[in-house]
C-alpha cells in the first residue's frame, strides 16, 4: 500500500500544473458545500428557535380531535372546556420530560383608537407561561413598555406597525371588537402595555398579544383552543415522538379524543424555507459533483495517455491489471484528499472572515435584520472529506479500467 501511495504522489507532483488545477477545483467545491451547509444549519437553528420560542409554538400542541379540519367552522364544538383543560393539563404534566403545558386561545376582530380602526389577530396566553416559552422579548426584538401581567387583565402588547397605524403608544387606551361563539358582537377596553416588532412583515401590522382571561372575556368562552407543551429535550425528534405517543395513549385511556402536531408541522414558514434550502443545497451539490468528476476524469485520462508506455512496461514486469487500476485509483483518491485538505483551509479562512466581519441582512418576509452566520458542523466537514476522496477515486477508476484493458504489446508500442 505504501508503494502505491509513493508512486501516486510522485505522479501527482510530476504533473504539477494539471494536478494543481484538479486539487483547486475539489478544494473550492469542498469549501462551497460546507460554507453553504454551515449557513443552512445556522438558518435552520434560528428558524426552529423562532418557531418554538418566538412564535410561542412550544415543542408540540394538543388540539381536540378534528379541530384542524372543522374548528374554524364550528369553534365552540372543537374547543376544550375549562374542565377538560384542567384534566388534560394534569395528565400531561405527569409525563416524563414535560416542563410546561399552557392553554392558548386565538381571537380576531377590530382594534379602534376611537377615531380609526383596523383588523387584528391575537393570542390569548398565560403571561408567566409565555415568558417561560419566549424568554425576554427585548433580547431578540425591538420592544418597548411592559409585558403582559395577569394583574393587569386589560393590558395588550401590539405589533409595531399595528400600533403605528392607529397612533397608539405605551399607555394608550383602545377598544377591541369581536364576535362571541354565540354570534353576538362584544367590545372590551384595552390598555397598550407594550409594543414589539414581531420580526415578520406578515404579522407586524396586525398581531396582538393579550392575557388568556381577557381573550376568554372577549369571545365569552371559558375554555381553550389548544394546549402548548414544552419539553426538556424537545428538539430531539425521537424523544419528541416518544412523549407524544405516550401522551396520546394515556389521554385516550382517560377518554379524551385529541390530535397532536409538532412545532415543525405547525410552522408553515419553517417548512417552506427548509424545503427551499434543501433544494438549493442539492442543486449546489450536483454542480460540485459534476465539476469534481470531470476534473478528475480529465486529469487521469491525460495521465493515462501520457503514461501508456509506462503502463506497458509495468505490465511487462509482472504488474496485474488490478494493479494498474489500483495505481490510478490511489492517485485519484490522493487528489481528492489533497483537494479536501486545501478546501478545509479555504473554508476556515472564509469562516474566520465572516465571524470577524459579522455581516447582517434583511431576509424576505422579515422586518428585522439578521446576522449572517456559518456554523461549524464537524460531522459534515468529515463526511465531505470522505465523500470527495471516494468521488475522486471512483472518477479515476474509469480511465484506469480502460488503461488496464490494453495489451502489453499495444501499450509498449504506443507513441
Amino acid at each position: 500500500m505504501l508503494m502505491w501511495l509513493t508512486i501516486s504522489l510522485r505522479n501527482i507532483i510530476k504533473n504539477g500544473r494539471r494536478s494543481l488545477m484538479t486539487v483547486l477545483a475539489i478544494a473550492l467545491g469542498y469549501a462551497a458545500i460546507n460554507l453553504f451547509q454551515g449557513y443552512v444549519h445556522s438558518t435552520y437553528e434560528d428558524l426552529s428557535n423562532a418557531a418554538i420560542h418566538g412564535e410561542g409554538l412550544g415543542h408540540f400542541t394538543i388540539f381536540k380531535k378534528s379541530y384542524l379540519d372543522q374548528g374554524k367552522l364550528h369553534p365552540e364544538k372543537y374547543q376544550f372546556s375549562r374542565a377538560e383543560v384542567e384534566r388534560i393539563s394534569g395528565i400531561v404534566r405527569q409525563e416524563a420530560g414535560v416542563t410546561l403545558v399552557t392553554p392558548r386561545l386565538s381571537v380576531s376582530g377590530i382594534l379602534s383608537n376611537g377615531k380609526n380602526s383596523t383588523i387584528f389577530i391575537a393570542e390569548g396566553l398565560v403571561p408567566k407561561d409565555d415568558v417561560e416559552i419566549r424568554g425576554d422579548l427585548s433580547k431578540y426584538t425591538a420592544f418597548s413598555g411592559a409585558y403582559l401581567d395577569d394583574k393587569e387583565r386589560t393590558g395588550v402588547v401590539l405589533g409595531a406597525e399595528l400600533a403605528q397605524m392607529l397612533d397608539l403608544k405605551v399607555g394608550s387606551d383602545a377598544v377591541v371588537l369581536s364576535n362571541t361563539y354565540s354570534g353576538m358582537a362584544n367590545a372590551l377596553d384595552v390598555k397598550v402595555a407594550g409594543i414589539y416588532n414581531t420580526g415578520s412583515t406578515a404579522t407586524n401590522d396586525k398581531m396582538m398579544l393579550m392575557t388568556y382571561r381577557h381573550a376568554q372575556d372577549l369571545i365569552d368562552f371559558p375554555g381553550a383552543e389548544r394546549l402548548v407543551v414544552v419539553l426538556a429535550n424537545g428538539k430531539n425528534g425521537k424523544a419528541l415522538q416518544t412523549v407524544m405517543a405516550g401522551l396520546e395513549k394515556r389521554l385516550a385511556e382517560a377518554g379524551f379524543s385529541v390530535e397532536m402536531r409538532t412545532w415543525s408541522e405547525l410552522s408553515v414558514f419553517y417548512r417552506q424555507v427548509k424545503n427551499l434550502f434543501d433544494m438549493i443545497f442539492l442543486f449546489i451539490f450536483l454542480i460540485v459533483l459534476v465539476i469534481v468528476v470531470m476534473s478528475v476524469v480529465n486529469t487521469m485520462s491525460m495521465s493515462v495517455m501520457e503514461r501508456t508506455r509506462e503502463i506497458g512496461t509495468l505490465r511487462a514486469l509482472g504488474l496485474k491489471r488490478r494493479g494498474v487500476k489500483a495505481l490510478f485509483s490511489t492517485e485519484g483518491a490522493l487528489l481528492g484528499l489533497l483537494g479536501s485538505a486545501a478546501g478545509f483551509l479555504i473554508f476556515f479562512t472564509v469562516y474566520g472572515a465572516i465571524t470577524a466581519a459579522q455581516p447582517s441582512y434583511v431576509p424576505p418576509g422579515s422586518s428585522n435584520p439578521v446576522p449572517l452566520q456559518v456554523d461549524l458542523v464537524w460531522p459534515a466537514l468529515v463526511r465531505s472529506v470522505l465523500s470527495m476522496t471516494l468521488l475522486a477515486l471512483v472518477a479515476a477508476y474509469v480511465p484506469a479500467r480502460r488503461s488496464a484493458r490494453m495489451t502489453v504489446v499495444d501499450a509498449l508500442g504506443h507513441i
